[in-house]
């Protein structure tokens, strides 16, 4: 057990590769938009071809390495203690504007079922504050990608 411990510690699983590989910047930000939808505790069909859609898009990948990000983002989230992990990396390697995609993407997550769970938003506001993130940005940012998904709210 105390081996276990360490190797969390270090950033690795028992006999696998350390939780933050290859891209870092790739994968924390797929642990965290894959975070997001399996809050509610249901990961429906729907919102992991959403999250495929998303991360080929915005990583320029072919399904076969989709896939691949997907599966290392929700071995990386099931192995994380807490978010800051990722959102260090984060921090550290993307722009403003980067950033402000990233928030993007989390609220196309909360809206991928069409039901946005209150812990599902509440993440989105915990990572955009880490983020720096101002709050009227990432409001702005839901409500561009709530009219995109539901059409305008009356």
């Amino acid at each position: 057990m105390l081996e276990d411990l360490k190797s969390l510690i270090f950033g690795k699983a028992k006999g696998k590769a350390p939780i933050l590989s290859a891209n870092h910047a790739q994968l924390a930000e797929a642990a965290l938009l894959f975070h997001v939808i399996a809050a509610d505790g249901v990961v429906s069909d729907i919102e992991k071809a959403r999250l495929s859609d998303l991360l080929s898009a915005r990583f320029g990948l072919d399904i076969g390495d989709t896939n691949n990000l997907v599966a290392e983002a929700r071995r990386a989230d099931n192995e994380a203690i807490d978010l800051f992990a990722f959102v260090r990396t984060l921090r550290r390697e993307l722009d403003q504007a980067a950033r402000l995609l990233l928030v993007r993407g989390l609220w196309e997550m909360v809206y991928a079922d069409g039901e946005v769970h209150e812990f599902e938003d509440n993440i989105v506001w915990r990572v955009a504050d880490l983020l720096d993130i101002p709050a009227r940005d990432r409001m702005a940012l839901k409500q561009l990608v709530r009219q995109a998904t539901t059409g305008p709210k009356d």
